[in-house]
Parts: structure tokens; sequence; C-alpha cells
């Protein structure tokens, strides 16, 4: 298994642009959670601290795109540069604002601005592609890498952000995820041998990489999937408490996190087998197969026993959840031209923050209604439709852009 992971790292550069990758995206699942920690411990204030993260949220949503499609069109450092110095200004705005007692309005208007944070696992997954898009069985390995570092960072990150933030200062978690994003964009962009190039059509089209139907049913899909996402993890967290071991759901939910995990590295060192769509399809399907008896736990099993089999629950859950992601982006890769590459990656990332956010807020509704057993429901509803319209929309998903470009111009150095 190892080797194939050996060989995709043969490549000059393929190392260095994948570790400085790793440091700049970990601030993604660093700030959100690093923003509800110092404000709810400086201006003690929950419903302050999840209304300004939200805010961070919907504009990286809104903006993501966008700054996405400017880096197809003038290339990753040219764009990427810019973008972070904005985010790093307006995190640096958010700590004085906090510290100083400024106004609450300030807060959103900060929060507005870390939004426009570039979307480095895109540029990540777009230099694979760059380097290995004749080579499927590569590309599927470098996409499998990718998933399950993706997994760590959203393991490691909130670790390091609450337990700075707790037990040195309250700004400790989001100061270090700006150090983490400036550098890491700063080494990343350094790597210019292995940036993809621009098409000089691309630099003036006036197209989304949205305007695909097959990665339209994409974001749909991953609307919903996020949503699974969004609600498993409140809904863990509420079942641990019902319990009586709230402080077990962080280890309940690494489980899923491990089993998406191991899912990747096995997924990855696999030859892929028919077409990508429907590698998706039945991923998907398999997906919402498997938190049906997250329900069935929530509603039969109680104590530490309850607790033991949710975590083996989630595990098997989480198996499905790298292999539907690494077939994702290959079949962003073959749906859209070269040239709008990151941007519809970003896309489907942008549909996956909407679901959480989504299924979080209905999910956590429903706790307080009916408990968690009905919160699981969110799960098994938002799975059951990405597998529908997965299956319903099929057609599309197996259709290739056709888009004819001009030779590709290289990015100057």
């Amino acid at each position: 298994m190892l080797s194939s992971y050996r060989q995709i790292f043969a490549a000059p550069g393929s190392l260095a642009f994948c570790s400085t990758g790793f440091v700049s995206r970990l601030p993604i699942s660093m700030t959100g959670i690093g923003i509800v920690t110092m404000l709810s411990q400086l201006r003690g204030s929950y419903a302050l601290a999840g209304a300004v993260s939200a805010t961070m949220a919907l504009a990286a949503a809104a903006l993501g795109p966008l700054v996405s499609r400017l880096v197809d069109r003038h290339g990753q450092r040219r764009v990427a540069v810019p973008a972070t110095v904005v985010t790093i200004l307006a995190t640096i705005a958010m700590l004085l604002c906090t510290r100083f007692g400024a106004p609450d309005w300030t807060l959103f208007v900060c929060a507005a601005g870390v939004g426009v944070m570039p979307s480095t696992g895109a540029m990540v997954r777009a230099r694979w592609a760059h380097l290995y898009r004749s080579d499927e069985a590569k590309l599927h390995t470098a996409y499998s890498l990718e998933s399950v570092v993706d997994e760590v960072i959203f393991i490691v990150g909130p670790i390091l952000s609450i337990g700075l933030a707790t037990s040195l200062f309250p700004e400790a978690g989001l100061l270090l995820a700006g150090v983490f994003l400036a550098v890491g964009v700063a080494l990343f962009t350094a790597q210019r041998r292995t940036e993809p190039p621009v098409h000089p059509g691309s630099r003036h089209a006036g197209g989304s990489a949205i305007g695909s139907p097959g990665l339209r049913v994409l974001v749909l899909t991953f609307i919903a999937t996020g949503a699974i996402f969004g609600s498993v993890e409140v809904v863990t967290v509420a079942f641990a408490q019902e319990q009586h071991h709230k402080a077990a759901a962080s280890l309940v939910l690494a489980l899923y996190a491990l089993g998406s995990g191991l899912a990747g590295l096995v997924f990855g060192a696999l030859k892929p087998h028919g077409t990508p769509a429907r590698r998706f399809q039945v991923w998907v399907a398999a997906m919402a197969v498997s938190v049906v008896p997250l329900v069935l736990v929530a509603s039969w099993c109680t104590g530490v026993a309850g607790l033991a089999a949710l975590g083996g629950a989630l595990f098997l859950a989480g198996i499905s959840i790298s292999p539907t992601m690494i077939t994702t982006m290959a079949l962003v890769e073959r749906l859209v031209p070269a040239a709008q590459l990151t941007e519809g990656m970003t896309w489907t990332t942008t549909g996956l923050a909407l679901g959480v956010a989504g299924g979080s807020s209905v999910s956590g509704w429903l706790v307080d209604a009916h408990g968690a057993a009905a919160g699981y429901g969110v799960a098994v509803g938002a799975a059951v439709f990405a597998a529908l319209t997965a299956l319903a929309c099929g057609r599309w998903l197996h259709s290739e852009s056709t888009a004819e470009l001009p030779p590709a111009v290289p990015v100057a150095h």
C-alpha cells in the first residue's frame, strides 16, 4: 500500500507543496472554533460567538469560489498572497477589537474579512491534477492522500485551537491559526515549479464553473453530505450528555474520523474500477445506508455501552466518507475545464460548509425538542436525499467537459 503513495511523491516538488499545503490548511479547522472559544471567554456570550463564527462561514461560502476563480485566471501566487494578507489583517483587527472592547458590530465586519481566506486544499489538489492528469491511478492516490490530510486537519486543528485558548490566553487559538496561514501560504506559493499554468482564455472567461450541470449535482449532493456531518457532530455531543459522559463525545467522534481516514488510505492504494460517476453513486448510496444504525443505537442503547456502540456505528459510517470525497474530486476534474478546476473544487467545499451549518442548526433544534435519536434523523434524511440526487441526476455526472482550451501559459517566475 505504501508503494502507491511513494510513487506520487516521485515528482519533483510534490512533497514540498503537499507539506506546506498542510500547514496553510490548518486554519480552516482552527478559525471558527477559535472565534467561539475566544468570544465566549472574553465577551461572555455564546450567542455572539456563534453569530460571529457563522458570519465568517457565510462569508467564506460566498467569497471562496470568487477567490478561487481569480486563482484560476491569474495564478495561485498572484491571488492567494493578497487574499491571505486581507485575511491576516482582518484576523488581527478581530483580536484587537475583542481585547480592547470594541462594539460588537466590528467583530462581524472583521469576520467577513476573515472569510476571504484562500482555499489551499483546492490549490493543492489542482497541483496534483496538473502533475498526474494523464495518470488516473496516481491522481486517484493523490486525491486519497488529500482526503486523509483533511481528516487529520479537522482532528488536530480544533484540539490545538481550544487547548491553547483555554490553557494560555483566549486569543491564542485564533492567533496561531493566523500564524499558520501566513507561514503556510508563504511557503506554499513559493513552490513555483509545481504551480499549475494559467490558460490564456481563462483570464477573459465570463462564466463560472458552477455553470456545469454535473458540478451543480455534486454541490447539491455535498450540501446534503455537509448536513450529515453537522448533525452527527451536534447530536453525538448531545447523546453523550444524555448518558452523563459528555467528555467522551470527542473520543466517539474521533472514531468517525478514524474510519474515514483508514478507508481513505486503503482506497487510495487500490486501483479504481468503473467510471468516477458510477463510483460516486455507489459510495453516496453506501453513506446513506451507513448512517441508519446511528438512529437505532441512540434509540435503544444507553450508558457506557451505548457510547461504545455509537462509537462502533460511527466508525463504520466513516468508512464511506473518504471514498466519496476522493471520487468527487476526480469527478470535478472531469466535469469542469482545467482552467476552472480550483473554482470547481471550491464549489464542492462551499456546498459542504453550507450543509454543515444547516445540519447543525436543524439537528440542534430537534435534539432540544425530541432528544438525540430524533437529531440523528437529520443525518439519515440528508443521506437519503444525497443518494437520490446522485442516482436521479447521474446522466449529468457522466458528461465530461468538452471545453476547448488553448495551450497553457506557464506562470511567470
